[in-house]
């Protein structure tokens, strides 16, 4: 199974030279396609003449449209969106075939983790769970984009695009109207991606919970009297799935100046907290 990735690019050419760099070893039969705004700060140049992407520069609508122009233009059976700031751990790819072709009736795949700081030095983990309708509902998205992998048939047969009216929080709206759908997900159980904390990203900024709200409206009166209870037994899945203890560990990623090799980090004392969204 072919996998193609989908990067939304403008000026991000430092974090984007470690994205394309972690995709480009993945053993997995994939392509990378770059879908650039017309960012200013050198990656144009760069891109056009690395035969690693598929790079497409036009103007967009924002970050969604410009992850749906891609998917459009991919041609993988398995689909992805990494950010410019994000990164595919070793053999991530092959993992997610692998697990893919195992479990036919899965639609959506999710991976483990984890959170570096702007150095790319690890800040904490995150292991992921199949989200549940109300604990989303209420705003709360338990999963990153960077570790989930969707079967081409949510775009060919669902028609499940991101939504383009949405600017910061179109994650959270699509992963929604995939649980009302009833597409069937799973964990993989293994860190698979690199999330980049830089502080700007979109997902987390002020407006991202106000926009949600404008576009899917405010939960059920019952749904919000219930949110604590929701949100405990969000937290009782994750202790019972093991989500809140990790061993020792290290892992090899692409630091800056640094493109030609990844790079080993070893972490003493791992860390799962609720980091910013309680989640």
């Amino acid at each position: 199974m072919k996998v193609s990735v989908v990067t939304p690019s403008l000026s991000q050419s430092e974090w984007l030279r470690l994205c394309v760099a972690s995709v480009a070893d993945q053993g997995a039969d994939h392509e990378h396609i770059i879908q650039d705004a017309g960012s200013k700060d050198g990656t144009v140049e760069w891109l056009r003449t690395d035969s690693r992407v598929r790079a497409f520069v036009e103007s967009d609508k924002g970050m969604y449209d410009a992850v749906n122009r891609g998917l459009r233009r991919s041609e993988g059976e398995i689909l992805a969106y990494l950010n410019c700031d994000e990164q595919y751990l070793p053999g991530a790819l092959e993992t997610v075939v692998e697990t893919f072709g195992a479990n036919p009736a899965v639609d959506v795949l999710f991976g483990d983790v984890i959170v570096v700081d702007s150095d790319c030095e690890y800040l904490l983990h995150r292991k992921s769970l199949p989200p549940l309708k109300w604990h989303t509902r209420l705003g709360n998205l338990s999963t990153l984009t960077c570790a989930t992998f969707f079967r081409r048939r949510l775009l060919d047969e669902w028609n499940l695009f991101f939504s383009e009216e949405m600017r910061y929080s179109g994650d959270l709206e699509w992963m929604l109207r995939l649980i009302d759908r009833g597409v069937r997900m799973a964990s993989v159980g293994k860190f698979t991606s690199v999330f980049g904390y830089t502080g700007e990203n979109l997902g987390y900024r002020d407006g991202a919970s106000g926009e949600f709200e404008k576009f899917c409206g405010r939960p059920p009166l019952l749904a919000s009297l219930l949110s604590p209870a929701i949100v405990t037994h969000h937290r009782l899945r994750r202790l019972w799935r093991g989500a809140y203890f990790q061993r020792p560990f290290s892992f090899d990623l692409y630091v800056h100046g640094q493109t030609e090799r990844r790079v080993r980090r070893e972490v003493e004392h791992p860390r799962s907290t609720r980091w910013i969204s309680g989640v």
